[in-house]
């Protein structure tokens, strides 16, 4: 069980730490924004599920699952919300990016 535990806190820093490099690396807003909340969602959940596995079963455990869906639903959520409000305020993006205009894709519902 206590491999698993350090596995889990591995894997967990490994993916913070992949969110902050690309936050740092990565060239416009709608880059770094899918890097941060990958590694923020999957890195939080990886950490918070081994604080579940190193405590005996407790209040403190649901508390951690009910932290854990908060996340997974919330920042995605505000990911998207954020890329939405770049994309309409004209956010400058690397021209590699491909464009989709959006805009032409809502008026023909």
């Amino acid at each position: 069980m206590e491999i698993l535990i350090v596995f889990l806190i591995i894997s967990g820093t490994f993916f913070f730490f992949i969110g902050v490099l690309g936050l740092i690396r990565l060239p416009d807003v709608y880059t770094r924004m899918h890097a941060t909340t990958k590694g923020d969602t999957l890195g939080a959940g990886l950490l918070l599920l081994a604080l579940i596995l190193a405590q005996p079963l407790t209040l403190s455990t649901v508390k951690i699952v009910f932290i854990i869906i908060f996340i997974w639903i919330t920042h995605p959520t505000a990911a998207h919300i954020i890329a939405r409000a770049s994309y309409h305020t004209n956010t400058s993006y690397v021209d590699e990016t491909k464009h989709v205009d959006v805009s032409k894709e809502e008026s023909n519902r």
